[in-house]
């Protein structure tokens, strides 16, 4: 059962409470480039993605994410660190969230200045503690950068905002390393009730990011743990939406776009298995139905798993059965398995 949590708006998503857990990215372009950026954003938006966040480097890219701002088709996050100037420039921008963390802004009344102008227009604030950029303090304390040690900078960030007097707040604790993230969020879920943020920081390529991040992120999500989430990746962001979203249907928490069940073949199977559907996987990125559909390889598990799909095929010698709500539809030679199933998917 998912832990109950206060929940924030950023933007037009509700974040924690009964609200599902949203799917976040990042842009990688240069934020100064206001068309790359909002172009990125369009494909994210157009993927899933219900949040996006924007470096902010200096005041250049500060002013050109209030434009980027009025042109993205979903709320932007504001990624800021050390300069409070910044954040003020974001805030008067129009900006819908900050990722910030108060402990780095320096002295109290910069804090305090941006805490205010963030008040004063209902923008949340994510406190983003990372394994590689813990405080010295901390460090020296426990010799490295432990989950207890990530927890406690977590509430020490946390206890700036509440001394004024500010609770739009969300807590994200990320590391490289699976079980240490898992462990630091599992200390503070314990001790307080903001909505989380959950990720496992610089998880790799596509290969072995998705398996860190499905890991990860699948333990704490069945723990009840994680409002909202991005899949850190090193390659295309709009991979980091669909395995998002991949993470959080697995668990039946988010129904969005379809499931798709395939064999790993054996030598039964008589057809390309593979090609098929690889083919049948690529042209459905695009499709929002909440269907399942199967291919399947052979006559053993495949008339099973294709009935029990509302849309399915069983390979045959060289050939397929096509199945549509548990019934044959016909059969089909090899080569137009991939086609007769979209087919039948688009009669839905």
């Amino acid at each position: 059962m998912k832990k109950t949590t206060r929940q924030i708006h950023v933007g037009s998503v509700a974040i924690g409470g009964d609200a599902p857990c949203s799917v976040q990215s990042m842009c990688s372009t240069d934020t100064r480039d206001v068309t790359a950026t909002v172009g990125q954003i369009q494909v994210l938006a157009g993927v899933g993605c219900e949040i996006v966040r924007c470096a902010v480097p200096d005041m250049d890219a500060a002013i050109a994410l209030g434009q980027i701002k009025e042109l993205s088709p979903i709320p932007v996050i504001a990624d800021i660190h050390f300069d409070y100037k910044l954040a003020l420039r974001v805030l008067e921008g129009g900006i819908d969230g900050l990722r910030l963390n108060p402990g780095n802004i320096g002295d109290k009344w910069k804090v305090a200045e941006v805490v205010k102008s963030a008040a004063d227009r209902r923008v949340p604030i994510r406190i983003g503690v990372n394994a590689g950029s813990l405080e010295k303090e901390l460090l020296e304390r426990y010799g490295h950068p432990t989950a207890e040690a990530m927890a406690e900078s977590a509430l020490g960030h946390i206890r700036i905002l509440e001394d004024l007097n500010y609770r739009e707040i969300k807590v994200s604790l990320k590391a490289s390393d699976v079980m240490k993230t898992v462990a630091a969020y599992r200390l503070l879920s314990q001790q307080v009730d903001y909505p989380m943020h959950i990720g496992i920081t610089e998880a790799g390529t596509i290969f072995s990011g998705t398996i860190k991040s499905s890991v990860g992120l699948g333990i704490l999500l069945a723990d009840g743990i994680g409002d909202t989430m991005r899949v850190s990746l090193t390659g295309d962001v709009q991979d980091e939406v669909r395995v998002g979203y991949e993470i959080l249907k697995s668990l039946g928490l988010r129904h969005r776009g379809v499931n798709f069940v395939s064999c790993p073949t054996c030598g039964r199977c008589q057809i390309n298995l593979v090609k098929v559907a690889e083919e049948v996987e690529r042209r459905l990125q695009g499709v929002d139905k909440r269907i399942t559909v199967a291919v399947m390889g052979c006559a053993v598990n495949g008339p099973g798993e294709a009935r029990e799909a509302d849309v399915g095929i069983a390979g045959g010698k060289g050939e397929g059965l096509l199945f549509r709500n548990g019934e044959i539809v016909r059969k089909v030679p090899e080569d137009q398995l991939a086609d007769a199933l979209i087919e039948e998917i688009n009669k839905l």
